[in-house]
């Protein structure tokens, strides 16, 4: 497995971690800012609108960037912002802003990622490669269902998205690796 490849698992699992904590008691968060089913349906739409939107929108501008690290790294950060933003979460509107930039986060992301993955997998390596990233991601968000549920029953809610920036965080600030020569990634 390339070094390339370690960096982007290593950073995504990270986001996951981060993300996965609210998935399983979001509407549970939703009902506690005075929301309801409806509102964590329009939530979800908002958070999957604004990402395909925009993801159709710039995808094939992604196509012409030369170093799609920065496209990656972009997205990690921008994901952070969501996670700290839930913090100030107090109605339906200030959910929805949330959702919309975690949308952007994941239509600057996704793409990207997936373009840099397929670079540094080898031929001979696909289907482990790529079963890593997929194994990764349910294992990471399985144990995130967990802490998160964890957290937001013996702390609290704001504790949980505390951990959620800070998870997120290391994920951005580890995907900056990619930023390294392109020799020591390929190796």
């Amino acid at each position: 497995m390339k070094r390339g490849i370690k960096f982007l698992l290593i950073a995504d699992s990270l986001i996951n971690l981060a993300l996965g904590m609210i998935g399983p008691i979001y509407a549970i968060f939703v009902e506690k800012i005075g929301g309801d089913i409806l509102d964590a349906s329009w939530a979800y739409f908002a958070y999957l609108a604004s990402s395909g939107f925009i993801m159709y929108l710039i995808s094939k501008w992604e196509d012409h960037v030369k170093h799609k690290e920065k496209l990656v790294s972009f997205g990690y950060f921008l994901t952070s912002l969501g996670c700290l933003s839930y913090i100030f979460v107090f109605n339906q509107p200030s959910l929805l802003i949330t959702q919309i930039i975690l949308g952007i986060a994941t239509a600057f992301l996704n793409p990207a990622f997936d373009a840099l993955y397929s670079h540094y997998t080898l031929k001979s390596e696909e289907a482990s490669d790529w079963g890593s990233w997929e194994a990764l991601g349910y294992i990471v968000t399985a144990i995130a269902a967990l802490v998160g549920g964890y957290l937001a029953t013996y702390l609290n809610f704001k504790f949980l998205f505390i951990v959620m920036f800070i998870a997120s965080l290391i994920g951005a600030f580890v995907s900056l690796n990619l930023f390294r020569n392109k020799r020591y990634l390929n190796s």
